[in-house]
């Protein structure tokens, strides 16, 4: 069976990248790493969400599901062991605020967890896809987090990958 495509602009793409639920994709490295209890911002639907596990439990935070989103939790949701988010950030209208709010919500040593789309993906570009306010590379997410010495520590970032994204790992000090 072929590889199925999407064109866009003369560009092929697969065409996985234009069916959703991106997050599965950084599920495996999510498994290695986030335990404890956790949200998942973003995840749009139920069955989206980074899967609870004997080692972990996991809320949503999603207007659609429970009306919180990026930059709202519910007030019980402190000391967070984690928070992972995919493809979300890039919808917010301030991702700066967004990740201070979210390190505020984070003990000492909690993790955040980020599955961004790439700017290599043409039709993601904010003004291509209009649900996107901000554009990312590793490099940018990277340097922001590299430059808050005060809030974050051990932070990795990966490549682009098949789905034109990419992670990034961090630990609140």
């Amino acid at each position: 069976m072929p590889i199925e495509t999407i064109n866009f602009n003369g560009h092929i793409y697969p065409k996985f990248q234009s069916e959703g639920f991106a997050s599965e994709i950084a599920f495996g490295i999510a498994n290695k790493i986030l335990f404890g209890k956790g949200v998942d911002v973003g995840c749009n639907r139920v069955e989206w969400m980074l899967p609870s596990t004997e080692l972990r439990t996991v809320f949503p935070i999603d207007p659609v599901i429970n009306g919180f989103d990026g930059l709202s939790f519910p007030k019980n949701y402190n000391n967070l062991d984690f928070i992972f988010s995919s493809h979300c950030l890039e919808h917010l209208p301030n991702w700066v605020d967004a990740l201070n709010h979210w390190h505020n919500r984070l003990k000492v040593g909690g993790v955040v967890f980020l599955y961004l789309p790439d700017f290599s993906q043409e039709y993601w570009r904010n003004w291509n896809n209009r649900k996107h306010v901000h554009c990312f590379t590793p490099e940018i997410i990277g340097a922001y987090f590299k430059t808050q010495p005060n809030m974050w520590k051990n932070t990795f970032v990966s490549g682009v990958d098949l789905n034109n994204s990419f992670m990034l790992i961090s630990e609140k000090i």
